[in-house]
């Protein structure tokens, strides 16, 4: 029997053509094969490019020490395990990991995910129950939004960053079991959250608070442990998430809270219990990678000089980046149609960036995603600049 247009599930892919119209024209900027490692420079389809779209903030993933652990990893463990952690899939390394993770983040006990979307995704779901409440920043990452949908609770969104309406919801379920949940640094505007005033309402409307500080750790803090020990508030903050893709040079995340509360994580978590066990090699590369950011404390300094640099150099020239204050500087361009030409432009100018047009921005409000690392040189830096202005004065960005 044929299925007929109308009651095919595959009827929106084939109606889908978007993506296909911008590969026609050239402006397509996703999924572009890049050929070397993530280093301040990149090759693609045999050019060196100077690579401003990636998260290694500390500049680690290509780092020799990391290398190494992976390659002595694989060595001693093989290539995976074959399993869940629930299982047979824990290795020791993974529990060294945690008892690592627990004392960086300055917490009792860590859990480890094979992804950091999954943490978002187990943590929530296990936490929030049928009369509970969850209560999120309208901005925060698309991973505890889906987290949100996979629990039978209830879900409100505040304005984002604003807590007159965070206090508002909280006044409103004053009456509920109730956690905030909020991005440490937020992916795509590059701003803080303002983490002591949300401590304070948690405190005063009886909420639990878990923050996700995937871009934090190993950017703020004077150890690079987060937007926490930004604020000087790290007791005061329940439960700490971060992943391992940006400053901790892997894949994979974690989860950081009471001894208790990770227990009872570590046995309700369906993301946890049903996906594989992370690789050794990731395991390994996050422990070295930790290892190097308390050895090498200059790497957070210069990451922040790199920062500050193309923060007043992006105002200077007069381009738009809203509230950014951390390595993640959006150019705020309008259309997507302009985003997706200035990325192209830029890529012709030897710089990778990435594009960010709604719905994980605001409609209107398409930007050029900009972030930068430790590795990143003065004259890279100037050349990412340069070709900048020349991109936003075709476009009539700038003046």
């Amino acid at each position: 029997m044929a299925i007929e247009k109308n009651t095919d599930i595959f009827g929106k892919c084939f109606k889908f053509t978007r993506a296909k119209e911008l590969m026609a024209v050239g402006l397509y900027p996703y999924f572009r094969m890049i050929e070397s490692a993530q280093d301040p420079e990149v090759v693609i389809k045999g050019k060196k490019m100077i690579m401003v779209g990636s998260n290694n903030y500390l500049g680690l993933t290509n780092h020799p020490k990391v290398k190494e652990a992976c390659i002595e990893a694989v060595r001693k463990y093989g290539s995976g395990c074959a399993g869940s952690r629930f299982l047979n899939g824990t290795l020791d390394i993974h529990v060294q990991l945690e008892e690592k993770l627990a004392r960086f983040i300055r917490k009792e006990a860590a859990l480890i995910f094979s992804t950091g979307f999954q943490v978002n995704l187990g943590v929530i779901s296990a936490l929030v129950g049928k009369n509970d409440l969850v209560i999120i920043d309208k901005m925060d990452h698309a991973s505890i939004i889906d987290g949100c949908r996979l629990t039978y609770g209830g879900v409100k969104k505040y304005r984002h960053n604003d807590m007159a309406d965070l206090e508002r919801v909280l006044q409103e379920h004053a009456d509920k079991k109730k956690i905030i949940i909020v991005d440490g640094v937020f992916s795509m505007e590059g701003d803080i959250v303002n983490l002591p005033k949300v401590v304070e309402l948690a405190k005063t409307y009886g909420a639990r608070l878990m923050v996700d500080d995937a871009h934090g750790v190993g950017v703020l803090g004077k150890t690079g442990r987060g937007t926490a020990e930004h604020f000087g508030i790290e007791k005061h903050v329940d439960l700490i998430m971060g992943t391992y893709s940006k400053s901790l040079a892997s894949i994979g995340g974690f989860i950081a809270g009471s001894a208790e509360v990770i227990h009872y994580i570590k046995h309700f978590s369906r993301a946890l219990i049903f996906s594989a066990s992370p690789p050794p090699a990731s395991v390994a590369a996050v422990s070295a990678a930790l290892d190097i950011i308390e050895s090498e404390p200059e790497r957070i300094a210069q990451l922040w000089k790199n920062t500050n640099k193309m923060l007043k150099g992006f105002r200077d020239l007069g381009f738009e980046i809203g509230p950014s204050e951390t390595p993640i500087i959006p150019v705020i361009v309008g259309e997507n149609e302009i985003a997706f030409k200035a990325a192209m432009m830029l890529q012709d100018e030897g710089v990778f960036v990435n594009v960010a047009i709604s719905p994980a921005v605001p409609e209107g409000h398409a930007l050029i995603r900009t972030s930068y690392m430790a590795t990143h040189t003065e004259e890279q830096l100037d050349r990412v600049l340069a070709a900048f202005e020349r991109v936003g004065k075709a476009l009539g960005l700038i003046g």
